[in-house]
């Protein structure tokens, strides 16, 4: 049985198209100003005709399958966090199965908004520390421009789409490296301070995303902080022994908060909100894959990932690379 899960494997996708802060200025009452003071972004990477959840998570995939040295034969199961599946069934995470020409395995979705690939993460460990998955591609693809109201300036401007892919691979070797532990929570009560306004069960409904922003604002800065440290006391580590802080990508002034309790300078964090925005589920791996490729994050360092989404939903997760 395998005791431990390794990060084995990075990669990530995003569409061709870049869409500017002035692109949105020329047609919202907003300015690149006004954008970068509240939220860090600058641009953001919007889903061609040709782009799909499926298609996008199947491309950073098989970058992650490469970089481990894995082929698709050797997954076990393929776990896809994503709050914009290309149908309500069968899930993104079996259509991106077939992508790759996998015949064995099994795959599901995990909705769990911004959160979902720290859900995912978790999930996955799972299946792994249990023994009945030794390989696991965890992904994160999202296209929230699709569900968006492109004439909410409070909402639109904020996300992005893309796709970002991890290989969780079982060991029964004595090491320090791997996935040392993950922290979920959630709470219903706060369900509608951000949520999408439709669904297949609910025809009748527009479907789109609506966001009570100074209230998130306000839960994310309270629980990632109660997060971060929920993942270093379990493991009996300090603010100091953090490396990174690879955090989800939704504001720059959430990340530099939790940065800032860490006591980490501002290039110990990983930051990819100014050009990506926030793609959801697709954040943490976009931003993993980014630091690890460029030789930020080296092996030994120290991660720490956290996230909040809707739902509402958080949590966190510490990795040795």
């Amino acid at each position: 049985m395998a005791r431990r899960s390794l990060l084995v494997g990075f990669g990530g996708f995003l569409p061709d198209r870049v869409v500017t802060n002035d692109e949105l200025a020329a047609r919202l009452e907003t300015s690149d100003e006004w954008i970068k003071t509240r939220t860090g972004i600058t641009r953001r990477h919007i889903a061609g005709p040709q782009d799909t959840a499926t298609s996008m998570g199947a491309a950073a995939a098989r970058k992650a399958l490469e970089y481990a040295g894995l082929t698709a034969a050797d997954i076990d199961a393929v776990i896809v966090g994503t709050s914009t599946p290309d149908q309500a069934f069968p899930a993104t995470a079996v259509r991106i199965q077939a992508e790759l020409g996998m015949a064995q395995g099994f795959a599901f979705d995990i909705a769990a908004a911004c959160s979902g690939f720290i859900f995912a993460l978790a999930t996955a460990d799972s299946f792994i520390r249990s023994g009945q998955a030794r390989n696991v591609l965890v992904i994160g693809s999202e296209v929230y421009s699709r569900i968006v109201d492109w004439s909410d300036r409070g909402t639109c401007v904020l996300f992005g789409d893309g796709a970002g892919a991890v290989v969780l691979s079982g060991t029964d070797e004595a090491g320090k490296a791997g996935l040392l532990s993950t922290h979920l929570h959630s709470d219903g009560t706060a369900g509608d301070l951000l949520y999408v306004d439709g669904a297949v069960g609910r025809r009748d409904m527009s479907g789109h995303l609506k966001m009570s922003g100074r209230d998130v604002f306000r839960h994310a800065v309270a629980k990632l902080s109660s997060s971060v440290d929920e993942a270093l006391e379990a493991e009996g580590l300090s603010y100091s022994d953090v490396s990174w802080l690879v955090p989800h990508q939704a504001n720059i002034r959430i990340i530099e908060g939790v940065g800032k309790k860490l006591g980490l300078p501002p290039e110990r964090v990983v930051v990819t909100v100014d050009r990506h925005a926030n793609t959801s589920a697709a954040s943490i791996p976009l931003a993993l894959d980014e630091a690890v490729r460029d030789g930020r994050i080296k092996k030994g360092d120290l991660v720490l990932m956290e996230a909040l989404g809707g739902g509402l939903t958080w949590g966190s997760a510490l990795a040795r690379l």
